[in-house]
């Protein structure tokens, strides 16, 4: 059983309003970001992950966070080993995002982990965590959603828009995305 099918997942639900405390964390997070995070040149991720962790980050041996990548709350992230969250990619960790080991977030691709109830007339927050399987990929531009799983070995296309779950190794393509192939297992260590 993968870390993935091991971790309960809730589906969207209610957010309460932020507190001063998380208001100051925000805060403090949006300083360090601008400056310290982003400004830092692209080749130091190890420079990133140290500054994620003391955020409240649970950042993987290895991963790579760009320094472009915007992550909204770290202490709702977490990457796996060698995980990446590529240039200008947005992490909108309201919820959980969890990107499994070897997982790549490709440039401009968007997780969105929080929503609002259209439905009620006070138009609350509402919140799903985000899953990314281990060796997932979600290419350039793609929107992942509140409350999507993306299974292992998973592959979102670019510019794709997934709403609902992807089940491991599926090829998805398309607004919203469907299904158009099966990743096959890499059989080759030659690059």
């Amino acid at each position: 059983m993968s870390e993935m099918d091991r971790t309960p997942r809730m589906r969207l639900r209610p957010v309460p309003p932020p507190s001063h405390i998380d208001k100051l964390r925000r805060l403090l997070w949006g300083i360090v970001e601008a400056t310290l995070y982003r400004w830092s040149p692209v080749p130091l991720h190890g420079w990133r992950r140290l500054l994620l962790r003391l955020f409240g980050a649970q950042v993987g041996a290895g991963s790579h966070p760009y320094p472009s990548a915007r992550i909204w709350a770290p202490w709702n992230l977490k990457m796996g080993d060698r995980s990446c969250l590529g240039p200008l990619s947005i992490c909108y960790t309201v919820g959980w995002v969890r990107l499994g080991a070897d997982a790549v977030v490709s440039q401009g691709a968007h997780l969105c982990a929080a929503t609002h109830d259209h439905r009620d007339p006070a138009f609350p927050l509402i919140v799903g965590d985000i899953e990314v399987g281990a060796g997932a990929w979600v290419a350039a531009d793609a929107f992942v959603g509140p409350g999507v799983a993306i299974g292992e070995r998973a592959v979102v296309g670019a510019r794709a828009v997934v709403v609902k779950d992807v089940e491991a190794s599926r090829v998805v393509v398309g607004n919203p995305a469907r299904p158009v192939g099966v990743r096959e297992n890499a059989t080759t260590t030659s690059r």
